[in-house]
């Protein structure tokens, strides 16, 4: 694992893949807060219970299903579309437009995709605010991915067989290590980006995936500069 990305170590990549929440985003807008909040009042108006349990078992259902709309599916057969529909009626204007990470987005060689566990609506008005969407060449969300979310392998099948991404020519972003973990395996370019200064707080630290650390290439905590570092801006 390297922090020193340089132009001939991505000479090789056609294909540049993006997740959406906390990485083309900063983790400091504090965006995703508003989407969890939605989805403890989801949990907790769905079964009934106070605040702090509603809370406790979203976690849980995420721990253990790798989202909580897998594990609210799971266990309670719920609407996914209705779930999706009211955690993401948020207010986008927390993200501020990033000019250079859009130019650096736009000078990749190749195709861009974001690959999210979001969906797809979520996605355009989170890229649209950053002023980056434009600069996509498609998204691949949780419907796409049959609500099967990353991590688990048959989503990144789905997704390189669909767009036809050869993974030894591909990189892949992501804020969790776990998620980078079935990319390093078919060969991809792993990037984690991190919060600037990243310091957990006790609440993060069962999500800091430390056993991953092999299938993480580089990691950065800026990936406006790490991008233009790579295509020698």
């Amino acid at each position: 694992m390297t922090n020193q990305p340089s132009p001939a170590r991505f000479s090789h990549v056609t294909d540049w893949v993006f997740d959406l929440d906390n990485t083309l985003y900063p983790h400091h807008s504090n965006l995703f807060s508003q989407i969890d909040v939605k989805m403890t009042s989801y949990v907790e108006q769905l079964l009934e219970l106070d605040r702090e349990a509603a809370r406790s078992l979203q976690k849980e259902l995420y721990r253990d299903y790798g989202t909580t709309l897998n594990g609210l599916m799971e266990r309670y057969d719920i609407d996914p579309d209705d779930f999706l529909e009211k955690v993401h009626d948020i207010d986008y204007s927390w993200l501020e437009p990033d000019p250079r990470l859009g130019a650096a987005i736009r000078a990749l060689p190749g195709r861009k995709f974001i690959f999210t566990n979001g969906d797809r609506g979520h996605a355009e008005r989170a890229a649209r605010q950053l002023g980056v969407l434009d600069n996509f060449d498609d998204i691949f969300d949780i419907v796409a991915a049959d609500l099967l979310p990353k991590p688990a392998a048959a989503t990144y099948d789905r997704f390189t067989a669909l767009h036809r991404v050869a993974g030894e020519k591909a990189a892949m972003f992501e804020d969790l290590a776990r998620n980078l973990t079935v990319p390093k395996k078919l060969g991809m370019t792993t990037v984690l980006v991190v919060p600037n200064n990243f310091e957990p707080t006790f609440s993060e630290i069962w999500e800091q995936d430390v056993e991953q650390e092999d299938d993480v290439d580089y990691v950065t905590d800026d990936l406006a500069t790490f991008l233009e570092t790579v295509i020698g801006a």
